[in-house]
């Protein structure tokens, strides 16, 4: 029998405000960008810092959760990498790959910050996905920006 291990772990920036949707059959859909980030030495002896972007998708948040996640919240985000193809207008094959969430957290990780009271984490526990190509009909869009960010 052969191993396989599909995980992700990132901690960074939400990078716009999360969107839900729901699918046809009913199930609640969340998705977000988040950013990380990567610092090294460039060939010149200078620091440089590299953005990577992801795409979160999460199943079933709570309403504290979808209220409090937004644009410049620091979070912790496990899951596994799913990408899916679909053919856009012209018929060229595209791929679109995005991060399911398991389990994330808003967690204090500013210094001085404070995660807040209520309930800060996420775990998807026998929440059933929605198959590949279901279209989701957007219902709800929340979060509250943070002008801060230097993107």
């Amino acid at each position: 029998m052969a191993f396989s291990l599909n995980k992700i772990m990132l901690i960074g920036r939400i990078g716009k405000d999360p969107e839900t949707r729901f699918t046809t059959s009913n199930v609640e859909v969340t998705s977000f960008s988040m950013v990380t980030d990567h610092s090294y030495k460039g060939k010149d002896g200078q620091w440089q810092k590299e953005a990577t972007w992801h795409n979160i998708v999460a199943f079933n948040l709570s309403d504290y959760m979808k209220q409090n996640l937004g644009k410049g919240k620091r979070v912790y985000v496990e899951g596994r990498i799913r990408t899916r193809e679909y053919e856009d207008n012209q018929g060229v094959k595209k791929y679109f790959t995005e991060v399911i969430a398991d389990t994330f957290s808003m967690i204090p990780l500013d210094a001085g910050g404070s995660a807040g009271g209520g309930d800060t984490s996420y775990s998807r526990n026998n929440v059933e996905e929605p198959l590949v190509g279901q279209e989701p009909k957007v219902d709800v869009a929340s979060g509250n920006p943070d002008d801060d960010l230097p993107f």
